[in-house]
C-alpha cells in the first residue's frame, strides 16, 4: 500500500460526495428528518455489521452524548452492541433476526432506523429495515455504489460513490458525522 495514493484515493470519493448535489440534499432531508422525529418524541436506532457496526455505534454515541457543544442527550439505540441478547436471537431464530427482532420490540412509528452497509445485501440488515418498515419506522440507508437491496427497501438512501470497502466506511462516518452535526445545531442553536 502507498500512503499517500491511499489519502488521494479517499480525497476522491469525498470529493465526488461535495460535487453530488443528491448525495448533498439526501443528507439535509436526513437531518431534517432525524430533527422531526425527535421533537416527536421518537428515537434513532442504529444498526451494522462489522467495521459497519462500529460505525452504527460511533453515531449513537455522538447523538446520546455531544457532538460539537454540550447539550441535552438525544434517544439513540445501538442493535448491534448487546452480545447476550444478539446470541440469544441468533441461537433462537436464526441471525437474521438479530436486528429485526430488535427492531419489534423497539420501535414504533416515527423512530427513525439508520442502516449502515458497505454492499447493502447483509441480510439481517435487511429483514431489520422490512420489518421497521412495517410498522411505521422512517428508514435511512448508509450503502456503495453497486445496486443493493437496500436501493429498493430505504425511504431514505445515501450511496457512497465507491465499490471499496475502506472508502465506503470512511464517507458514511464523515456523512454520520455531518448528520450529527446538524441534528444538533438544528435542535439546540
Amino acid at each position: 500500500m502507498e500512503i499517500k495514493q491511499y489519502i488521494k484515493d479517499s480525497i476522491r470519493t469525498k470529493q465526488s460526495i461535495v460535487d453530488n448535489d443528491l448525495i448533498i440534499n439526501q443528507i439535509n432531508t436526513i437531518a431534517d428528518v432525524i430533527v422531526d422525529a425527535y421533537k416527536a418524541g421518537n428515537k434513532v436506532m442504529t444498526s451494522g455489521n462489522g467495521g459497519s457496526a462500529g460505525d452504527a455505534q460511533h453515531i449513537a454515541g455522538e447523538l446520546v452524548s455531544k457532538f460539537n457543544f454540550d447539550r441535552p442527550p438525544l434517544a439513540a439505540i445501538v442493535l448491534n452492541t448487546n452480545s447476550p441478547l444478539l446470541t440469544a436471537i441468533s441461537n433462537d431464530y436464526g441471525f437474521e433476526e438479530s436486528f429485526a427482532r430488535q427492531v419489534r420490540a423497539n420501535g414504533k412509528a416515527g423512530d427513525v432506523f439508520i442502516a449502515i452497509s458497505t454492499s447493502g445485501n447483509s441480510k439481517n440488515i435487511i429483514r431489520a429495515i422490512n420489518d421497521a418498515n412495517d410498522i411505521g419506522v422512517i428508514t435511512v440507508g448508509l450503502v456503495g455504489q453497486n445496486p443493493s437491496q437496500m436501493d429498493k427497501i430505504c425511504k431514505y438512501l445515501i450511496k457512497i460513490p465507491s465499490t471499496d470497502t475502506p472508502k465506503i466506511q470512511e464517507s458514511q462516518i464523515m456523512i454520520g458525522h455531518i448528520i450529527c452535526g446538524l441534528v444538533e445545531e438544528r435542535m439546540f442553536l
